[in-house]
């Protein structure tokens, strides 16, 4: 009697397990946004309500600015304060800085966007040797008491010529400065060597050459590159693309 009682439990038992679904992986939910040189987190503001309508946690880095260690502290503050697995997004010079601070365990992913991807021991002045200087950089201004800007109409023909001038003007506004050291500044990490990377950039960048973002897409062995119609800061000339692009990398993760 006690056997049979224990093989009817059994088959009870395996025949719930064989019913039951078999719980799927968490699907990834964390997304953090990281600013680069001459803007603030609310270069994401077009992007960041895409995402979240998608079910995603997204959080946006305010860099200081004043150092790559700086800003990589800055990063990891945000990432910390994430419940599980983390896609790491960049622009501009956060390429840097995801490069670096993506060694992080939570970061799964990194995207980069128009953004510089260095190897160990590279700064960003490195990887522009052998490109032709991008036009942009006529619109630096500076150093002022160790920082550098980005002039008014800088802003507007370079930085983002694709937006309106009152948009424009808002983005002058508000934009960070940098350090002049910042891009001498060697990287001692490269996160892309571990973890999968994408790139994303705008054909028309005049900050970065694009040729440059070709090849360290190639170097970085980018799972994909897609090139879109904008300036250097596609979140605000084309967020939906830009978002849509963060989001498939995610449901890959």
């Amino acid at each position: 009697m006690f056997v049979r009682i224990v093989a009817l439990a059994t088959a009870t038992i395996v025949a719930f397990a064989l019913a039951s679904p078999v719980p799927a992986a968490a699907k990834l939910k964390n997304i953090v946004l990281v600013h680069g040189a001459w803007a603030d987190g609310s270069s994401w503001a077009k992007v960041i309500p895409l995402l979240q309508a998608q079910g995603y946690n997204v959080t946006a880095v305010q860099n200081p600015l004043t150092s790559l260690d700086d800003d990589v502290a800055a990063t990891k503050r945000v990432l910390n304060l994430q419940d599980g697995p983390v896609l790491l997004v960049g622009h501009s010079w956060a390429g840097m800085v995801i490069t670096q601070a993506g060694t992080d365990p939570k970061v799964v992913g990194l995207v980069y966007v128009d953004a510089f991807s260095p190897d160990v021991g590279q700064s960003a002045n490195d990887l522009g040797q052998g490109f032709p200087a991008p036009p942009g950089l006529k619109a630096v201004t500076g150093p002022s008491d160790s920082f550098l800007w980005l002039s008014q109409a800088g802003v507007e023909q370079y930085f983002v010529p694709g937006l309106s001038k009152s948009d424009a003007d808002v983005v002058w506004s508000t934009q960070g400065p940098i350090t002049a050291t910042s891009f001498s500044v060697k990287v001692t990490a490269a996160a892309w060597k571990a973890k999968p990377s994408w790139c994303l950039f705008g054909m028309h960048d005049q900050m970065i050459s694009p040729d440059l973002e070709r090849a360290m897409a190639k170097k970085i062995g980018a799972k994909s590159v897609v090139e879109v119609d904008s300036g250097h800061v596609p979140m605000l000339e084309q967020p939906q693309k830009v978002a849509d692009f963060i989001a498939n990398v995610a449901k890959g993760l």
